[in-house]
């Protein structure tokens, strides 16, 4: 953050000597997260319930980031008693500096046919524990009196898709959820802002991008006329974790290729 007496009007983008935590690290945009946010200097957590694929990222991370201190933490953001004990942990391993709150998942499924269970595992990840996820690590940021979290949300959540509609509840809530605690936390030091990605190659897109009719659907919405590659969200996530973003607040960075000025 410039302070006055200081000249220099190039905002910092370096995480050296930071602390980040990134849920849903061990694929898809938690893992390029975990990465890029390593590579800009930043210590990591990696959390996520598969221990193995967090393993991996580890060790992609050491290969490109080789002086960064990695941490993994196998939790599942569904259950508040596993977030609590996980951040508490965390928490004991020194400041929480960052927060990359991503981990989430989609059931497409036709609201006809959604069911109580579509409904409710997609609600509890990506809304529900993702909420508590930032309750549990604001309460450290408030008590250190600094900090910000980046919670991940979709363009999903903010125009109609089709077949995703329990999606698009919870990542619409997710960005109202990030105005509330931005309001809430500013003062006390704490900045909350919230990406919204489009459609990006990951685990998670891989077999919907195979197919020929649907890409040209989604290339047809976008005005870059392409897909995001996951190094793509780095760059924003980074704006709004660093310095660089020390003036940002409640706010939702659509990283999407121009999708959302169409407005469908």
């Amino acid at each position: 953050m410039m302070t006055e007496g200081k000249h220099s009007y190039l905002p910092s983008f370096s995480l050296k000597g930071k602390r980040t935590v990134v849920t849903g690290a061990s694929r898809g945009i938690g893992r390029a997260l975990a990465i890029g946010l390593a590579q800009a200097g930043s210590d990591v957590v990696l959390l996520a319930r598969d221990e193995s694929k967090l393993a991996e990222t580890e060790t992609t991370i050491h290969e490109m980031a080789p002086d960064t201190k990695v941490e993994q933490v196998t939790c599942d953001i569904r259950n508040n008693d596993a977030i609590r004990a996980s951040v508490a942990a965390i928490a004991q391993g020194g400041p929480i500096d960052v927060l990359m709150n991503n981990a989430g998942l989609n059931i497409r499924v036709p609201a006809l046919d959604v069911t109580d269970d579509d409904w409710r595992t997609v609600i509890d990840t990506d809304l529900r524990g993702a909420f508590f996820m930032a309750q549990q690590v604001g309460k450290v940021m408030v008590h250190q009196g600094r900090g910000s979290v980046v919670n991940v949300s979709s363009v999903g959540g903010h125009v109609a898709l089709r077949t995703g509609v329990a999606y698009a509840a919870a990542k619409a809530g997710v960005i109202q959820m990030t105005k509330v605690l931005a309001m809430e936390w500013g003062a006390k030091g704490v900045r909350v802002n919230c990406i919204a990605p489009w459609y990006f190659r990951t685990p998670l897109t891989e077999d919907l991008l195979k197919q020929p009719d649907y890409l040209q659907d989604i290339l047809d919405r976008t005005p870059l006329n392409r897909v995001g590659e996951v190094e793509e969200l780095v760059g924003p996530a980074l704006f709004l974790a660093s310095d660089a973003g020390s003036y940002v607040t409640g706010h939702t960075l659509f990283v999407d290729g121009g999708m959302s000025v169409f407005g469908f």
